[in-house]
């Protein structure tokens, strides 16, 4: 198992940074007009083909190094006036490199830099044109339709497919079409065994030595939320849009049908998503801040229509210095601007939850968004939201610029996977869309989670965008060591953390609530140290100057030993928060440098969290 870039791909990379660009296959001397076929490299071992038969019809494959990842797959759109999987007409080709740099205010970093090769063919069928844009970089392949037209546009479906080798392993998540909330356990097997049947973004395969995650970027409400359908005849995957048709005002572009590839720690460290996305809109984003948050709902359930049970909850986050205390279901009009109050006299913010319904017309989002921000809310859990149709997708755009507006961040529960919006609507913090610690409440007769689906996340879920999993509940129904439940904070991203249990259990805790206490929510660097989706995920990140490491386990009790290569020079202290012999969480501290291995034994399903920091 790999879990750092090739040295292969540094070479190659080099080799091919001056031919960056997009070129045909055929030679030379062939004229436009007669080109069928197209090569697309960029600086890395990606590459791809695009081909157009003698039907007129187009292909798409991709390659990673000599590993085929991607076999010839169909692309086209329908539409009520013309079906352009067919009968294609090439017209041209325009080629362009992209080069940006921006910031996020989440994410595995806040700042990124993109470099890629784009090209845009032009085909025409019936007097009416397509164009196909595709995007290719060191850590991946996307394309998008393009429809300029004056005149509103109708999409009846695509024809758009992923023909993954049948031999790739898959991590695939079965996806409800009566929810959309993509709260499953990811399935795992080869492609030519798995279930015929719909699955949501993203998805991941093993090739060869190769890692694939595919998904969907820069979704807005011009378009529905798209989803994959295995048909088990031909073992590819097709894509499946949420409605009968999709309508958009003219000039139609679609969200980008997104391939990250590479070796796993490229996949894991892959900002594609966001650099797929499209720009900020909110130029002040100096009310925009990241956090922990404490939540009461999670251990008592009823302690959301309690005033005194809110303030006691924003006592302790006072105490521990954590920026929030998120209010779930129940809450009064009656108390809530008293609350507000009171917490801002002691330096914390509240968020609120909101049932997406109660602010589903602009006129409710005009009345409620500045009486909530004139009470002092920070921000809005808003939940239910259920539907990757386009409707909601329109609403969505709606919240974003009204929250904007009044400057209130967003946290989404029963909702679509981000698709790269924390780049375009920065005030959005997370995004539940996963089977989280929800489900780990203490009831009778709950069962665990499996613990693979655990160490499944940070390579599945948490890579398209931040993860509302609220994690650390010691309390819980789970599989998780405290070690490895404490590691949780590390190796699950999002903007708020939210931390879900009772003031009591993290007091009795005062070793992991001191880690708690330390441990950031947004980061400057993150690298995969090492890592096998559904059995080990071990994470570094980086904030300043400082690093913190997390660790977590599925199966047998083992023994790590992981690299610290991504250290700088000089010495490091590192502490080490792990299970003792007892269950219990220890301590350690030893004098490290980027040469050195730390070895820590974790028991079943275990894990360790650590943080180092510089010695001279």
């Amino acid at each position: 198992m790999q879990t750092a870039r090739s040295k292969v791909a540094g070479a190659v990379a080099a080799l091919a940074c001056a031919a960056a660009v997009l070129v045909p296959l055929r030679a030379a001397a062939a004229s436009e007009d007669a080109a069928r076929d197209w090569r697309l490299v960029g600086k890395g071992q990606v590459s791809g083909e695009l081909r157009l038969s003698g039907e007129g019809a187009l292909t798409l494959s991709a390659r990673h190094g000599d590993t085929t990842v991607l076999r010839p797959s169909g692309l086209g759109i329908r539409t009520a006036d013309t079906d352009f999987s067919k009968g294609l007409r090439f017209e041209g080709r325009s080629d362009r490199k992209i080069h940006e740099t921006y910031t996020t205010t989440t994410g595995r970093r806040t700042r990124h830099t993109s470099d890629a090769s784009e090209s845009t063919f032009t085909f025409r069928k019936e007097g009416r044109t397509l164009k196909v844009v595709v995007r290719v970089s060191a850590d991946g392949l996307a394309y998008r339709y393009l429809l300029p037209v004056k005149e509103t546009v109708t999409v009846l479906g695509e024809t758009s497919e992923f023909a993954v080798p049948p031999t790739a392993d898959s991590y695939l998540l079965p996806y409800d079409n009566g929810r959309s909330d993509y709260e499953s356990v990811h399935d795992r097997g080869s492609v030519a065994d798995a279930k015929a049947g719909d699955y949501g973004y993203p998805s991941l395969f093993h090739i060869g030595s190769s890692w694939m995650l595919i998904e969907e970027a820069d979704l807005n409400s011009s378009y529905g939320g798209s989803r994959l359908t295995l048909d088990s005849a031909t073992d590819r995957f097709k894509l499946t849009l949420p409605d009968p048709a999709e309508v958009s005002s003219p000039g139609l572009t679609t969200p980008w049908r997104t391939m990250v590839i590479g070796d796993l720690a490229t996949v894991t460290e892959s900002d594609l998503p966001t650099d797929l996305a499209a720009p900020s809109k909110v130029a002040d984003t100096s009310w925009i801040k990241p956090g922990k948050a404490a939540w009461s709902w999670w251990s008592d359930g009823n302690s959301p229509t309690s005033l005194a049970a809110q303030k006691k909850f924003v006592d302790f986050a006072a105490r521990e210095g954590w920026e929030y205390v998120l209010v779930d279901s129940g809450w009064s009009n009656d108390w809530m601007p008293e609350l507000t109050a009171y917490a801002k006299e002691k330096g914390v913010g509240i968020w609120a939850w909101v049932r997406w319904q109660t602010i589903d017309q602009q006129s409710e989002r005009d009345r409620l968004f500045p009486l909530w921000k004139s009470w002092g809310v920070v921000g809005l859990k808003i939940d239910f939201l259920e539907s990757d149709g386009q409707d909601r997708m329109r609403w969505y755009d709606g919240v974003f610029k009204d929250s904007a507006k009044h400057q209130l961040m967003l946290n989404f529960h029963g909702a679509t996977i981000p698709r790269g919006q924390e780049r375009t609507w920065p005030q959005m913090m997370s995004v539940e869309a996963v089977k989280g610690a929800e489900g780990t409440r203490p009831k009778p007769g709950r069962e665990p989670f499996p613990a693979a689906h655990y160490t499944t996340l940070p390579f599945t879920r948490n890579l398209i965008g931040p993860m509302d999993f609220t994690p650390v509940t010691f309390t819980g129904v789970r599989p998780t060591s405290d070690a490895a439940e404490l590691a949780l904070s590390v190796v699950y991203e999002s903007g708020v953390q939210h931390f879900a249990d009772s003031v009591e259990s993290y007091e009795s805790r005062p070793a992991e609530l001191k880690f708690l206490n330390q441990v950031p929510t947004v980061w400057d660097e993150t690298k995969l140290v090492d890592g096998d989706p559904g059995d080990r995920a071990v994470l570094a990140r980086r904030s300043g100057d400082t690093w913190y490491l997390g660790a977590i386990t599925s199966g047998a009790a083992r023994t790590l030993e992981e690299p610290l290569s991504f250290l700088g020079k000089g010495g490091w202290r590192i502490e080490v928060w792990k299970d003792g012999p007892d269950g219990k969480v220890v301590t350690e501290t030893q004098d490290v440098t980027a040469t050195s291995r730390l070895k820590v034994d974790v028991p079943k399903n275990g894990g360790f969290a650590a943080k180092l920091t510089k010695t001279d």
